[in-house]
């Protein structure tokens, strides 16, 4: 385990992530100035294809952090079957779900019924498809649907909050499976899928 996990191990997780929620929804001039154009900053986050085109039009960091884009900012696949990225990320991993396993990392999978915090909606999912979406901080954070469907249930799961890009992937064991996240469930023509949203620190 490398030195940048073993930090996250270390720190109190869920208490900072509730200073850091709070000062993301503070509203105070100075507060939401000085994290928006930091982070913009930080980030090389440029507003040409967003709805809001100046810093100063957002209310809060959370405001500025899930900030939407514009009309047709994106063009969408209208294939008669398609299904389409439900997020604006980058694929880390794609492929098939084999005895209940998906790719983590290079040599690290996970079982889909701990994923989904739920064994039967596991064994369903044993021998289907999966793509793991990976949101950078600069990335559009907001989660479409990816094809028409039925939402049927949602499940939350509390748990850690790793960072999850590539190191903490290639180095947390199960850290889909540990982190906070949302299950959402759904019927669709295709049969029954699931759009899991995994939180992060």
């Amino acid at each position: 385990m490398n030195v940048f996990t073993t930090l996250q191990q270390l720190v109190p997780q869920q208490q900072l992530s509730k200073v850091a929620g709070r000062l993301a929804a503070s509203r105070h001039p100075y507060v939401k100035r000085t994290f928006i154009r930091g982070f913009a900053k930080a980030y090389n986050i440029s507003l040409d294809e967003y709805e809001r085109q100046s810093l100063n039009a957002y209310e809060s960091f959370n405001d500025f952090f899930t900030r939407e884009l514009k009309e047709d900012a994106r063009t969408i696949d209208t294939t008669a079957n398609g299904i389409v990225s439900p997020a604006d990320g980058i694929i880390s991993q794609l492929g098939q779900i084999k005895d209940h396993k998906m790719l983590q990392a290079k040599g690290r999978h996970y079982d889909v019924g701990q994923l989904l915090a739920d064994s039967e909606d596991g064994s369903y999912f044993a021998d289907g498809s999966f793509a793991t979406i990976y949101l950078a901080p600069s990335n559009y954070h907001r989660v479409h649907m990816p094809f028409t469907g039925t939402l049927t249930k949602t499940r939350y799961v509390p748990g850690t909050l790793f960072s999850v890009n590539n190191t903490t992937a290639a180095n947390v064991p199960d850290l889909f499976a540990r982190n906070e996240r949302l299950v959402c469930l759904f019927d669709t023509k295709y049969g029954k899928a699931a759009v899991v949203m995994v939180g992060a620190m």
